[in-house]
Order: C-alpha cells, then sequence, then structure tokens
C-alpha cells in the first residue's frame, strides 16, 4: 500500500512545464539538491555540474563501487544480476535495491541499481507520460523485453494489470496469450511490433503502442500504424534512465524535467548530437553528466503541445554506427547510417530485410530477397557519387533473422 501511495504522488506531481524561465529554475533546485547528498569518492564536492568529469558507460563500470552510494559492490550486483538472468526470476533485490543487467546495443554489459523510492518515482512518471486516457479506467500493459524487472513490475496496482513477455520465447508462444488478455497499451521493441502487425491470426486491439529499446524506421512506424489504426508512440530509455517520451501530437520530447542534457554536437548543421545526461532522481547510482554514444537529431520546429521540453526529430542510431569514409581528396568522412538506410529502402528493387556492416573498405550487405543485390548495390554507388566520397567494396548475403532478444542494428561498423 505505502508503495502504491508513493507512484500516485508522482503520478500526480507530475507537471507539463511551458515556460523556460520556470523549468530552469526547477532544474537548478534539483541539481542542487542531488550535489548535497553525494557521499563517497568518485564525484567532487561541488555545487557546480561544470566542474563534474564527463564520463561514458565504461568509467561508470569501472567505477561501480565508489559511484554508488549503498555499498553494494560490483561483482556481489553482478551475480545477482546474472542468477536473476539464468533463472528468469527478476524479482531478488540487495537490501531493497533492484538490481539490473543491459547488454546494451554494443554488447558491453552494464549493470543499474535503483532503490523502492526511485522506482515509484519512475513507475509514476511513466505512468502519466504514456498511459492512454483516460487514466482512471483500468489498463492493460503488454511488455516485450529480453529480461523483466521490479522497476516494471512496480507498475501494477488495481487500475494497471502488468504481462511480461519474455523475448527469450519464440514470438507465436505468445500471440494465443495476446489475444485472450487483451492488452490497451501495448509495449515492444521497433522489429517485434512490426513482426506482430505482420501475424494475421491476432486480434489484439491497444489503444496506445510504444515502441522501445531500438530505432524507429519510418516504414516500420507506418506499417505498424496501419494495422493497428492508432499512433506508434516512443520512449527512449536505457540504463542510465527514462530520457524522452512522445506526447499526445506525437513528437519526441526530452523529459528535462527528469534529466538535464548537455549536447555534445556531432554535426551541428544537421542538428545531429550526442547527450550527456545529469540524473536528479537517481541518488542510488548517481548519473552525473554521462555521455552516451546515441545520435540525437534536433528537431527545428515547436510542437503544438506548448512543452518547453526539446523536441527531437528522431533517434538515427549510435554513434559506432556512423560509417568511416575517405573524399575523393583523401580526407576523413563520416557518413551517417540514415544515409545507408534510406538509400537501401528507396531503391529500385524490392527490400523487405537488410542489415549492413561496415569492415575496413568493405560493406558486408545482408538483404531479403537475396535477388535484389543488384539494386542494392548501385543505389549505394549513387550515394558514394553523390557525396563525393571513395566507394567501398560490397560483399552480399541472404538476410536471416536474429533472435529477437537481440537489439535490431541496421547500420554499423565493426
Amino acid at each position: 500500500m505505502v508503495k502504491k501511495i508513493r507512484i500516485l504522488k508522482h503520478f500526480l506531481s507530475t507537471k507539463h512545464f511551458t515556460d523556460p524561465i520556470t523549468l530552469q529554475k526547477y532544474q537548478e533546485q534539483k541539481l542542487q539538491k542531488l550535489f548535497s547528498g553525494l557521499k563517497g569518492s568518485f564525484y567532487p564536492r561541488s555545487h557546480q555540474l561544470s566542474d563534474f568529469p564527463i564520463i561514458n558507460k565504461k568509467i561508470f563500470m569501472e567505477n561501480f563501487d565508489a559511484i554508488n552510494q549503498v555499498g553494494i559492490s560490483y561483482d556481489y550486483a553482478l551475480k545477482t544480476a546474472l542468477d536473476a538472468e539464468a533463472c528468469r526470476d527478476f524479482s531478488p533485490k540487495i537490501d531493497g535495491i533492484t538490481v539490473g543487467l543491459s547488454s546494451g546495443t554494443s554488447g558491453s554489459r552494464g549493470l543499474f541499481l535503483v532503490s523502492d523510492e526511485e522506482s515509484s518515482q519512475w513507475a509514476g512518471y511513466i505512468l502519466r507520460r504514456m498511459l492512454p486516457k483516460p487514466y482512471w479506467q483500468q489498463h492493460k500493459i503488454a511488455f516485450f523485453l529480453r529480461a523483466n524487472s521490479n522497476l516494471y513490475e512496480s507498475v501494477t496496482s488495481s487500475l494497471v494489470s502488468f504481462s511480461f513477455f519474455d523475448l527469450q520465447i519464440p514470438l507465436q508462444e505468445h500471440i494465443g496469450t495476446l489475444n485472450t488478455l487483451q492488452p490497451t497499451l501495448l509495449i515492444a521493441p521497433a522489429q517485434v511490433l512490426r513482426l506482430l502487425a505482420q501475424t494475421p491470426h491476432l486480434t489484439i486491439a491497444p489503444k496506445k503502442i510504444i515502441s522501445v529499446a531500438e530505432v524507429l524506421e519510418a516504414e516500420d512506424k507506418a506499417r505498424i500504424e496501419q494495422r493497428f489504426g492508432v499512433i506508434v508512440h516512443q520512449v527512449y530509455q536505457c540504463t542510465e534512465g527514462f530520457l524522452a517520451h512522445t506526447c499526445e501530437h506525437g513528437t519526441l520530447h526530452l523529459n528535462e524535467d527528469l534529466v538535464v542534457i548537455e549536447k555534445k554536437w556531432i554535426d551541428v548543421a544537421q542538428r545531429r548530437f550526442s547527450p550527456i545526461i545529469t540524473d536528479f532522481n537517481r541518488t542510488t547510482q548517481p548519473i552525473i553528466r554521462y555521455q552516451l554514444d546515441d545520435i540525437l537529431v534536433a528537431s527545428d520546429s515547436k510542437c503544438p503541445c506548448g512543452s518547453v521540453f526539446t523536441p527531437i526529430e528522431k533517434i538515427e542510431g549510435r554513434c559506432d554506427d556512423i560509417l568511416t569514409m575517405r573524399s575523393l581528396e583523401g580526407e576523413m568522412y563520416l557518413l551517417f547510417p540514415d544515409f545507408i538506410r534510406r538509400a537501401i529502402i528507396t531503391c529500385d528493387a524490392p527490400i523487405h530485410e537488410y542489415q549492413v556492416i561496415q569492415k575496413g573498405d568493405t560493406l558486408e550487405i545482408f538483404i531479403d530477397p537475396f535477388s535484389s543485390w543488384q539494386g542494392v548495390d548501385e543505389a549505394l554507388h549513387m550515394l558514394y557519387h553523390t557525396h563525393g566520397i571513395v566507394p567501398l567494396h560490397h560483399r552480399f548475403y541472404p538476410w536471416s533473422p536474429l533472435p529477437l532478444k537481440q537489439k535490431r542494428r541496421r547500420v554499423y561498423q565493426q
């Protein structure tokens, strides 16, 4: 009962900011409270955000014991998380602290710690931002993900039921359960939503669909919306926090009432940046000036919802999805993955699935149907010509599906 009251409190206290000065003052108050509560040897004793070092996942994990504020060791946390993964029982905690394990898109292992209070705050916030309206009717949430967590289970209440669908299990084995459940809210990675949209004997009619964990491509979004008749929303969440959500107009906004996001610009002209995040509410394992590898594209238009939260045009992928090329003049040239994706899906050949991996001066290209390889080859050479870059060698292979528990990456380099 205490937990449900906490969740309700955070649900009701989540605000809609329409004034930038009000938001700025709110952020500063939250930062000062965060800085005042810090202990341990890793972070400096300062109340100025600029005094804190910019860190990444590697530094964060190497200093796990010094960063977390509750004295849990990396080895103990990792063993707890791995045991949960092995037996698929994600309920155990360490002294009331939820331990989660994230493989990440790159495969780099990450551990996170969340207290019951932080879990309640997360649950109240995400329910307010993402539940279909009216809020006070009964909602059934179907959530497809690689691993469950106490964090996700915390949203269960008398009005909200949560059903976890394990991606370790073949998707077809979930269809009957889904049809019986009839969820009002469907949450899954983009590739899973696409496969569900292509399943003829699926009879669900969710009021809201949310894509998570992967880049949502325009063609997948269109197919899913056509099948289910509702807008596909997005949640941008990772181990490090709940970073963005789509409003009622379908615009993706950064959650700047939860995090301060500094921008490391990759391409100012094209509005591409990597976010450096500071989370106000993560006090068990403070996340301060943590640089993600993601590529975000800022929007240059104002959303009609009136929110002052920064609008994002799209999440393009990871920094290591950028292909390293050479211009005809011999200079380094960075080719963003979106150019490759668009060249392939708009080529003069039918393309159902594809993946592109750069290995040195060669692209390994996996496509379905394989008979379309020549059209893809021509489209990519036209792309090289347009950008004035030295063509890469192409090796074509038949595409074969990857396990759904593995995050989809269309374009990247090894």
